[in-house]
């Protein structure tokens, strides 16, 4: 890669190795998923700011969305 350019600035080729059909029964299109199934089954992209830890963050969002369980995948603090 040239000096200067981002990994962004390639345009990279789409391969498609199959083309398939969804049943439109089964689950639901993003936009019109209900946000009990986001939270049930999802996850929330958090730019966290710095100071808290990630898991008092955690103990936030499961007070305010009073959840049982939730959890994080890691940091990346510099």
């Amino acid at each position: 890669m040239e000096r200067g350019r981002l990994p962004s600035d390639v345009r990279g080729e789409l391969i498609t190795k199959a083309q398939e059909a969804t049943n439109p029964e089964w689950g639901y299109k993003p936009a019109e998923r209900p946000i009990e199934k986001h939270l049930a089954f999802g996850i929330i992209n958090l730019d966290k700011p710095a100071g808290p830890t990630s898991h008092e963050v955690v103990a936030w969002i499961k007070r305010i969305l009073e959840l049982k369980k939730a959890g994080h995948g890691g940091t990346l603090e510099f």
